[in-house]
């Protein structure tokens, strides 16, 4: 072979050697948008359905963090007997029934607002403990109103996971 027929054969094959890279190219960039756009369907579908889930999600969870709120818990449940223990396990087994009665709701939560509303949770039962252990509590009467003076001192727990949960449900709006 000489370099004429060398140069020949180089002068048909780098055109279409060209030409092919560019229509592979062209193909892949296409099927690339083409599968962007069945994805953000898709998603868009998705959403539309899970949308209403996850709102109904965060309305139980609002409606769990009002129901174990002190002072709205106190006049919900009234103690059976004048036992300061017997009335603290009561409160604690109402806050515990409705954790679990809402505890599938983390599936169409976040992480961090989970957290929060876990965070709200134990604070309240720590808070109605530590109460119960206080030597001035001596019967369920008191605890309830050692409970809601202690409320009107400190910022409850369930105010700061629902302004949280307010957020996110904005954000998702």
């Amino acid at each position: 072979m000489n370099a004429d027929t060398i140069f020949e054969m180089l002068m048909y094959a780098v055109p279409s050697l060209i030409t092919g890279g560019v229509a592979y190219y062209l193909f892949d960039h296409h099927f690339k948008d083409q599968q962007n756009a069945r994805r953000w369907l898709s998603q868009r579908e998705n959403q539309k359905h899970s949308l209403p889930l996850r709102l109904q999600a965060y309305e139980r969870m609002a409606l769990f963090l009002e129901r174990i709120n002190p002072a709205k818990l106190l006049i919900r449940v009234a103690p059976v007997s004048s036992d300061k223990s017997h009335y603290q396990n009561l409160l604690i087994q109402h806050i515990e029934q409705e954790f679990e009665h809402n505890l599938t709701q983390q599936i169409y939560i976040t992480d961090d607002c989970w957290t929060m509303i876990l965070t709200a949770k134990n604070t309240i039962i720590q808070n109605i403990r530590k109460t119960t252990a206080d030597p001035s509590v001596t019967d369920a009467d008191s605890l309830r109103e050692k409970i809601l003076s202690n409320l009107l001192q400190d910022e409850v727990a369930t105010k700061v996971a629902l302004e949280y949960l307010k957020t996110e449900v904005s954000q998702i709006l």
